[in-house]
C-alpha cells in the first residue's frame, strides 16, 4: 500500500511538472503581452510627463480628477454610449433575422452566407474609406437623394448626421460575424422541439418565441458582450471617416485616448482614460461570465 501511494504521488508530481512545462511558454507570452502592459497602463495613469530625459513623475489621482472635470471627456463618454447603444441592438436583431432565414434549405445558400459574412473580413480602413466616399457631399448617397427631390445632406459635416453614419458602418461590419454565431446556435437546437411544436399547432412566430429565443440565450449573451466590446474599442471608423468631428460629435473614447497620447503627448492623462475603458470592458466580461454561470446552475 505504501509503495502504491508513493508511486501515485510521484505520478502526480510528474503530471504537475509536465503541465507546468507545457503551460510556461503560454504564461510567459500572457505575462509579457497582456498582464505587464495592463499593469504598466495602470501605473502610467498615476504619472505625468513624457518619455524624455526629464522622465515622468508621480501625480497620484490628478489625471482621474482631470477626467472628471473635463467637459470634453464627458462629451466623449456620451458619444461612446450613444454609439454603443445605437450599434448594439441592430447588430443583434438584423443578424438574428438573417440567420433564421438562412438556417434552412435554400437555393444559393452558401453564396448568401458568404455574401453576408464578407463585410466581417473586409479591412476596416478600406471599408471606412468606402463609407466616407459614399456619404461625402457629392457622393452616391446624396446623388440618390436628388432623384427623390430630397435636399443634399452634409452627412459628415453635420453634428446630427455624422454619428449615424459611424453607427451604420459599425452595424454593417458586425452583421456577418453575429450571423455566423447565431447560425451555430440555431443548429445546436434539436429539430425534435420544432417538430413537436408543429404537431401541437404552434405557428412560426410561436416557435421562434418559445423555442428559438430560449435555445439561443447563451449565444445571445455571447453576441451581446462581444458586440459591445467591439463598439467600445472602435477606432478606425472615427479615424478614417470623421476624425472625431464635426465639433467633437463623433469622438469616441479610444480615439480620444489616441489624441491625448500621440497628439498632445499627455500619456498619463491618456492612460487614465484608457483605464476607464478597460474597467468598463472587464465589467462586461464579468457580467457575461456571471450570466453564463447562472444559466448553467439552473
Amino acid at each position: 500500500m505504501k509503495t502504491f501511494r508513493s508511486s501515485r504521488l510521484q505520478l502526480l508530481d510528474n503530471d504537475t511538472v509536465a503541465a507546468w512545462v507545457f503551460l510556461t511558454p503560454a504564461l510567459i507570452l500572457l505575462g509579457v503581452f497582456i498582464i505587464w502592459p495592463i499593469a504598466y497602463l495602470f501605473y502610467l495613469s498615476f504619472t505625468a510627463g513624457i518619455f524624455t530625459s526629464n522622465g515622468i513623475h508621480w501625480v497620484g489621482f490628478k489625471n482621474y480628477w482631470r477626467l472628471l472635470l473635463n467637459s470634453d471627456f464627458w462629451q466623449v463618454i456620451f458619444n461612446t454610449v450613444y454609439f454603443t447603444l445605437g450599434s448594439l441592438v441592430p447588430s443583434l436583431v438584423i443578424p438574428l433575422g438573417i440567420a433564421v432565414l438562412l438556417n434552412r434549405s435554400l437555393a444559393w445558400l452558401l453564396i448568401l452566407r458568404s455574401a453576408y459574412f464578407l463585410p466581417s473580413i473586409t479591412s476596416l480602413v478600406a471599408a471606412g474609406l468606402g463609407f466616407r466616399w459614399l456619404f461625402q457631399n457629392t457622393g452616391p448617397v446624396n446623388e440618390l437623394l436628388k432623384i427623390f427631390s430630397i435636399p443634399e445632406i452634409s452627412w459628415l459635416g453635420d453634428t446630427f448626421w455624422a454619428m449615424p453614419v459611424i453607427i451604420l458602418f459599425s452595424i454593417w461590419k458586425q452583421i456577418g460575424f453575429n450571423m455566423v454565431v447565431f447560425l451555430a446556435g440555431l443548429q445546436a437546437i434539436p429539430l425534435s422541439r420544432y417538430e413537436a411544436a408543429e404537431l401541437d399547432g404552434a405557428n412560426a412566430w410561436q416557435q421562434f418565441w418559445h423555442i428559438t429565443l430560449p435555445g439561443l440565450q447563451p449565444t445571445l449573451i455571447f453576441a451581446t458582450v462581444t458586440t459591445a466590446i467591439f463598439t467600445l474599442r472602435s477606432f478606425e471608423p472615427v479615424y478614417v471617416i470623421t476624425g472625431g468631428g464635426p465639433l467633437n460629435s463623433t469622438n469616441l473614447l479610444v480615439y480620444y485616448t489616441y489624441q491625448e497620447a500621440f497628439g498632445q503627448f499627455d500619456f498619463g492623462y491618456a492612460a487614465a482614460a484608457a483605464t476607464v475603458l478597460l474597467i468598463v470592458t472587464l465589467l462586461l466580461v464579468y457580467l457575461q461570465l456571471r450570466t453564463w454561470r447562472d444559466e448553467e446552475t439552473r
